[in-house]
């Protein structure tokens, strides 16, 4: 009996340092592989294993900073009626020296990508400081806590076309900034809305009209620096539009009346028809940048 228990203790305190680690967040770090389609380096095995390489790395790094983020508010979860149980360091079933001892080993993992790809570490090392920033002071201060959510997204864009060596368009930047915009914009939206003050101390700072017109305002932005991105220097993904259209309808569907949106990460993979839409965005991006990629390789 006392072995099942320990077993069983075991296998909790196991899946509890998975979950700490937030590995469905991962699904962030595929921003990493946009310049891989975009540049036309489909196709090159050697860059597909740097481009890998460096979104698993941005893997480990964000898993940090999830971890050092849970370890410091771990006490203001506790008083969370949803973090307290849904958190393994709030609800007990991971201790602070086993989270510690997983934080290093997720920095040697970085530490060993140092001589895989150290052009870009150092763009995951800037993340890294970017959200110890955010975790001790920046997601207090209303406006900058989103830009910063924001940014962290930017970097990923650039630590991709940092690992091939390629440029990457401006309007690729501007574009992904107000799309993570929108989704961090929606995200307090959701928090405020679902939670009240009571999960963040800065979503005093907000109302729901406001966080509704930062949405609206990214939302378009993202859209039109997409369209003018493509017109200008891939008029091959064209037929993309309407369907990055329909993509900010459908979320904006999902966030109001299925009352998604507080994780974007769940939201697309609770919904069908968005994560179909972005699986249709990508398998056209590569069908019609084929010959682009033929000729790279």
């Amino acid at each position: 009996m006392h072995d099942t228990l320990a077993r069983r203790s075991s296998l909790a305190q196991l899946a509890g340092l998975i979950k700490l680690m937030r590995p469905k967040q991962w699904v962030k770090n595929g921003f990493v592989l946009a310049p891989l389609i975009f540049s036309g380096e489909f196709l090159n095995s050697h860059s597909i294993s740097r481009s890998i390489v460096t979104a698993l790395l941005f893997c480990a790094a964000s898993s940090a900073t999830y971890i050092i983020n849970d370890t410091a508010d771990i006490e203001r979860d506790r008083l969370h009626p949803t973090k307290s149980k849904k958190r393994p360091l709030a609800a007990g079933i991971v201790t602070v020296p086993m989270a510690m001892g997983l934080l290093a080993l997720l920095y040697g993992v970085l530490v060993w990508g140092w001589f895989l790809e150290p052009k870009a570490v150092q763009v995951i090392v800037a993340y890294m400081a970017l959200n110890l920033a955010y975790t001790f002071v920046l997601k207090h201060q209303p406006v900058i806590d989103i830009f910063t959510i924001a940014i962290g997204f930017v970097l990923r864009v650039y630590a991709g076309a940092t690992a091939l060596a390629v440029p990457v368009s401006s309007w690729m930047f501007v574009t992904t900034l107000c799309l993570a915009l929108f989704l961090a914009a929606v995200k307090r939206r959701q928090e405020l809305h679902q939670s009240g003050t009571e999960g963040r101390k800065v979503l005093e700072q907000y109302s729901l009209s406001l966080v509704d017109r930062y949405a609206e305002m990214s939302a378009t932005g993202a859209l039109l620096f997409y369209s003018m991105f493509v017109m200008s220097a891939r008029p091959q993904l064209i037929i993309t539009v309407p369907l990055v259209l329909f993509g900010l309808f459908r979320y904006w569907y999902v966030v109001e009346k299925l009352q998604g949106g507080e994780s974007p990460t769940d939201a697309l993979l609770a919904d069908w028809q968005l994560l179909m839409t972005v699986v249709l965005w990508i398998g056209i991006c590569a069908w019609a940048l084929w010959p682009v990629a033929r000729g790279a390789a």
